[in-house]
């Protein structure tokens, strides 16, 4: 076996070694150190919709805080058509609760390794397939990372460093494939083939660049967008770049970026056919099974009722995202055109990138509590930060590809006007998730 591999598949109630090193734990705001180990899956690991209630209360820094033991049906008084969710839970035990979800996202882990070989040369499938074992990965690896005091934490923490592993390594060519479809479609908006009228047509039309118009950094369909019901905001307002000057250089970019971008799939494609080879992955999948059949619980589980024992520990991860929104400059954040996002800087998008962890940390928490009542905000919350990491990271190729060496310099500036545009889009993705997150003031009616 090869490194780290070594004594994942034991039972945990053999000795380990001690736990595994983590894969880091992101930027730590909140008192939340681990959080990216938790749920990490490399980019573009875009989650299921969920619906729910949309109660809320605010909390400390003007955010939502929602209970999660006073859940219930939309529209009704948070009892729910199977009473109160506390009254719920303390007819179970903690190790009830806990080992059903548990060995049930591990069922569907397995069912989507066995999809994923049968699918052969089927791309289609077994990018699909992929998806679903991503999906199942990142929920064991949160639920053991929210609720460890209820597990065999070297065991636990061992299993959960090994899913972030493979969610990662999984998640690779997806994301060089959806980062280069971004940027060509944007290049192509810029460009305005096929979309932008001709300048003799413009004639009694506002101006792209002008406030009025929002068009001219944003996609019109950015889904955080439409999640947070505003329109599709752009940021600051910008001079139209110089068609001549663009168009010279958009097509050189855009060979450079497919370039790029078709490389890095590539090598990511071979390191994922390695992975799903390697005794690393299948010491995973052996955990993965005794999972499914005997979760590794702690005594204590099975002694306290899950009223007593879940709720507290998902309360503190919601806490520890209230206190990570809290330190984001959302006052700023919340008025269009604000520059703030225009900046790239690595560490201006840690703190959002960390907060977009903590939203699915709470989110799965209380999907282990309460599955059929889940937070729509949450899930708009997290399309939002997804946007923002998609945006942020298109941003950074481009940037990426300019730094190459002996290119013309209408090639660069192409990349610089994308660049910018996708920087436009992370300001914009921050507009929606504060227009989501924030509590909204009722307008007055005259």
């Amino acid at each position: 076996m090869t490194p780290g591999g070594a004594g994942v598949a034991q039972r945990h109630d053999q000795p380990t070694g001690g736990p595994a090193g983590l894969i880091g734990t992101g930027y730590d705001f909140g008192a939340a150190p681990g959080a990216r180990s938790a749920v990490v899956d490399g980019p573009y690991g875009g989650d299921d919709g969920i619906h729910g209630p949309d109660d809320a209360s605010c909390g400390r820094d003007g955010s939502v805080h929602r209970p999660l033991m006073n859940t219930g049906s939309p529209g009704d008084d948070g009892t729910g058509p199977g009473g109160d969710i506390s009254t719920v839970l303390a007819a179970r035990t903690a190790e009830e609760v806990l080992a059903g979800y548990l060995h049930q996202q591990s069922a569907d882990f397995l069912r989507s390794l066995r999809l994923h070989r049968e699918s052969g040369s089927d791309a289609e499938g077994a990018g699909e397939a992929a998806w679903q074992l991503r999906r199942a990965a990142r929920r064991i690896s949160a639920t053991l990372h929210t609720f460890r005091p209820l597990t065999e934490e070297a065991w636990a923490d061992q299993l959960r460093s090994e899913l972030g592993w493979l969610s990662g390594t999984l998640a690779r060519e997806q994301a060089c494939a959806a980062r280069r479809e971004r940027l060509m479609a944007a290049l192509q908006r810029l460009t305005g083939r096929g979309e932008r009228p001709d300048r003799s047509d413009r004639q009694g039309r506002p101006d792209r660049g002008k406030r009025g118009d929002r068009t001219t950094t944003s996609s019109a369909t950015g889904p955080a967008a439409r999640a947070a019901g505003t329109p599709a905001t752009s940021s600051a307002p910008a001079a139209e770049p110089d068609d001549g000057a663009l168009s010279a250089g958009a097509a050189r970019a855009g060979a450079l970026l497919d370039r790029q971008l078709t490389l890095a799939r590539t090598r990511a494609h071979s390191a994922a056919l390695q992975a799903l080879g390697s005794s690393r992955f299948h010491a995973v999948a052996d955990s993965v099974a005794v999972l499914a059949s005997e979760a590794p619980l702690a005594r204590t589980a099975a002694e306290r009722s899950a009223g007593e024992a879940l709720p507290p520990l998902a309360e503190q991860a919601h806490r520890q995202l209230v206190e990570a929104v809290a330190a984001l400059p959302l006052s700023r954040a919340g008025y269009p055109y604000n520059a703030a996002a225009l900046s790239a800087d690595q560490r201006q998008d840690a703190p959002w990138h960390q907060v977009r962890m903590l939203v699915r940390l709470s989110r799965y928490a209380r999907e282990v509590l309460a599955p059929e009542y889940a937070d729509t905000r949450l899930a708009e919350a997290g399309r939002a930060l997804e946007w923002h990491r998609d945006a942020a990271e298109a941003a950074a190729a481009a940037a990426a590809a300019a730094r190459t060496p002996r290119i013309a310099p209408a090639t660069a500036y192409a990349l610089g006007v994308l660049h910018a545009d996708q920087r436009h889009e992370v300001e914009a993705a921050r507009f929606a998730f504060g227009r989501v997150w924030l509590p909204r003031t009722p307008e007055r009616k005259s």
